[in-house]
């Protein structure tokens, strides 16, 4: 194990945050020079917390499996270059998910029953940002090929898993993405003070350089037909996520100025890496409103901070969560409690248990408020509480209140692929659709999910896609699309 007395004489410490008032002026990541520099002078000693359990629940809190006891014991003893081989032997992209996966290992953590549990989010992010820059990351192109050809539509965290794993098996393998540039919600959705798209491009670039071959701009379904890719290839793997937004439908949500938050937030992300946008909606000098307090409604925060906003409010019909674990959320699950993203932390009004009722508009037609009303849970259903609305301005308003499942007009028609009970694509074991040789993986399958689950789909998806191809595998085992770890 690592430190045996750590865990009894280390406390709990996570690295500092750049000040607000200076992280607000800029798109760079929060922590001074990325998180994992930042975490070097402490997590040593915080991975030596580690207790190196005989039955590690971190493993089950994590969907891919991290060997968790094992790297943090490999940084306690200094021995990066064994960290960053047992982390990549579970996860293609631990820089993805050591800043963006909600770390459901931590809750997990045996030592999180009566203490701080271990960091042991932070100590994957230093080791893979260590590993980077000193050229632990290398290319790991096949040594043959199999003449077996694969084509991936969609180049989010699932996609690109499924491809780099299957490059690796020795086939060749085509990404397609209708965006300009692969890399999905990864790029265009997650704003840079979350991620820099540094990591995606090095990503992407180590991927190029092990054969996978990426086709960007190309909308599938409308620019080639599902039909026509499973003519062409060998097998196909549906990786488009789940991007049909939930929307609000009150009086008034026509208005101008109410967008989804995946309008916004592309076009953010784009300006921030130097583009120029035509009609960008920003919410300089207004009164922002977002509606729906996940992580979407998070992003949409920082980023109206970055632009200068008047006011912002984060409207959430759910109650406030506790600031301590539930008692029906008992260890290791993971608890619905009080988080305070780097975003809340930069300003803004978080406000509980509201419902929208109806949008006001100006004489132009434009948003310029919004009424609500407080609810309460009656017999399952949010009810309106009598003597409790009000209006707040809005200027600008987004909804981030989540996605319904995959898109499917279009490429799911083009290949008549069934879909469960919730509008997913439905898949068996080996994720295969009910279409001979289609699999699909992450959100397109599972529905809205973590950057890790989509992660271990992906990677498991490979294996099925391999032994349909070949016969047998010696990809990693896959997990089941039923199973579930012992989180919530």
């Amino acid at each position: 194990m690592a430190d045996p007395k750590g865990f009894l004489t280390t406390p709990r410490e996570v690295a500092d945050r750049r000040p607000v008032t200076e992280r607000v002026q800029d798109w760079k990541e929060v922590y001074p020079g990325g998180p994992g520099k930042a975490l070097l002078p402490i997590i040593t000693k915080q991975a030596g917390r580690c207790m190196d359990c005989g039955i590690p629940f971190c493993h089950s809190g994590c969907p891919l499996g991290n060997l968790i006891p094992e790297w943090n014991d490999l940084v306690w003893r200094d021995d990066w270059s064994g960290a960053i081989e047992r982390l990549h032997a579970t996860n293609n992209f631990p820089e993805f998910t050591g800043r963006l996966c909600p770390a459901p290992c931590e809750p997990a953590c045996v030592l999180g029953i009566n203490q701080e549990p271990v960091t042991i989010k932070n100590v994957e992010v230093a080791i893979i940002d260590k590993a980077w820059e000193s050229g632990d990351v290398r290319p790991q192109p096949p040594e043959w090929l199999t003449g077996k050809t694969i084509a991936v539509v969609g180049s989010g965290p699932a996609g690109l898993a499924v491809a780099q794993q299957l490059t690796r098996a020795g086939h060749t393998v085509a990404v397609y993405e209708r965006a300009d540039a692969p890399g999905g919600l990864l790029r265009y959705g997650i704003p840079e003070f979350k991620m820099e798209k540094v990591q995606v491009e090095r990503r992407i670039q180590q991927m190029k350089e092990e054969g996978t071959v990426f086709r960007s701009g190309v909308n599938v379904g409308v620019d080639v037909t599902g039909t026509q890719l499973k003519q062409r290839y060998d097998a196909v793997v549906i990786a488009t996520g789940a991007t049909a937004a939930r929307d609000l439908p009150v009086p008034g949500r026509e208005f101008g100025g109410i967008h989804q938050a995946m309008e916004y937030l592309p076009q953010s992300n784009r300006v921030a890496l130097g583009e120029t946008v035509p009609d960008q909606i920003v919410a300089t000098g207004k009164d922002v409103v977002i509606i729906g307090g996940g992580d979407t409604g998070a992003d949409c925060l920082g980023t109206a901070h970055r632009q200068g906003a008047h006011s912002v409010t984060q409207l959430e019909i759910m109650p406030r969560p506790s600031d301590d674990r539930p008692a029906g959320q008992p260890w290791p699950t993971y608890p619905m409690i009080y988080r305070v993203a780097s975003a809340h932390e930069e300003g803004g009004e978080r406000v509980y248990s509201v419902s929208t009722v109806d949008f006001a508009a100006d004489a132009e037609g434009n948003v310029s408020g919004l009424n609500l009303v407080e609810v309460e849970l009656v017999d399952g259903r949010f009810t309106p509480i009598e003597g409790t609305e009000r209006t707040i301005p809005a200027q600008l308003v987004l909804l981030a209140m989540g996605f319904l499942g995959p898109e499917r007009e279009g490429f799911l028609e083009q290949l008549g692929v069934d879909l469960d009970e919730r509008g997913n694509v439905k898949r068996d074991k080996s994720y295969q659709t009910s279409v001979p040789g289609v699999f699909a993986c992450g959100d397109a399958g599972r529905g809205q999910s973590l950057i890790v689950w989509a992660i271990a789909e992906g990677r498991s998806c490979a294996n099925g896609v391999d032994a349909h191809l070949t016969g047998s595998s010696t990809l990693p085992t896959p997990i089941p699309p039923t199973a579930r770890p012992l989180v919530v």
